[in-house]
């Protein structure tokens, strides 16, 4: 049987660990040639083993996403070896610091825009012929409930994501009559090490892992997925428009 992905190109940020490693091993698993981006180059090699055992294959690229040159440098080298981009997953981000805001420090700050925000718009940016030129983009950033369920003390991470729904459904409007999709994903409370991080107290095993995120994520890089503008939540299990 054809993988539903064969001869495609998918870009994964933050593929080293939790949701983005699973979904590059996903969309391996599922035919695609994997571009794994991350900064932890133990991780991208744990995710090549796997992906290899999977029958997969893969193009580790250690990059701090933060590092908007090397973003350009990659989109190049994508052009010259491939000349398109089949799938775009934004998924790396950073928690920052949870506290008053008042007591957030500048540097922490621009952290978080820096990964989360200003990253996927240099990925835009830059990747966006590419993406283009194939016959069916897709684009998924992933999201977080935080962008909607303003709460204290999580301002620069809640901010971000907001951000970052602005700018992907800009994205979308922008692409709509084209051949490529641009969507959100919120995957609700997942066992990854962010929201150990978040939430200290809270058992893990209680928790969904990151593999049913990921198989979820990969349906909407599918060339037969035809929303864009949306918002996928996990937890209601539907594409729902964001507010």
């Amino acid at each position: 049987m054809t993988s539903p992905l064969a001869d495609r190109i998918a870009l994964v940020t933050g593929a080293s660990r939790g949701i983005g490693c699973a979904t590059a091993l996903a969309l391996a698993r599922a035919g695609a040639h994997v571009v794994a981006v991350a900064r932890t180059v133990g991780g991208l090699e744990e995710l090549d083993d796997a992906i290899r055992a999977a029958g997969g294959s893969a193009t580790l690229v250690p990059l701090d996403l933060r590092d908007t040159d090397g973003i350009a440098r990659l989109a190049q080298a994508l052009n010259e070896r491939y000349r398109r981009l089949d799938v775009l997953v934004g998924n790396a981000g950073v928690l920052g610091p949870l506290s008053p805001l008042g007591h957030v420090e500048p540097q922490a700050w621009d952290e978080v825009i820096a990964v989360n925000v200003t990253a996927n718009f240099h990925l835009i940016r830059t990747m966006d012929p590419l993406i283009r030129a194939s016959e069916a983009g897709r684009v998924v950033f992933v999201s977080s409930g935080a962008a909607f369920n303003i709460r204290a003390y999580w301002g620069p991470y809640a901010i971000s994501k907001a951000a970052l729904n602005a700018l992907a459904r800009t994205y979308a409007a922008e692409t709509a009559t084209t051949a490529v999709r641009v969507n959100l994903f919120n995957p609700g409370p997942t066992r990854t090490r962010m929201r150990a991080a978040a939430m200290p107290g809270e058992d893990p095993m209680t928790l969904k892992t990151a593999e049913p995120v990921a198989e979820k994520i990969v349906a909407m890089c599918l060339p037969e997925f035809q929303e864009t503008g949306m918002l996928y939540d996990y937890r209601q299990g539907r594409l729902l428009a964001p507010a």
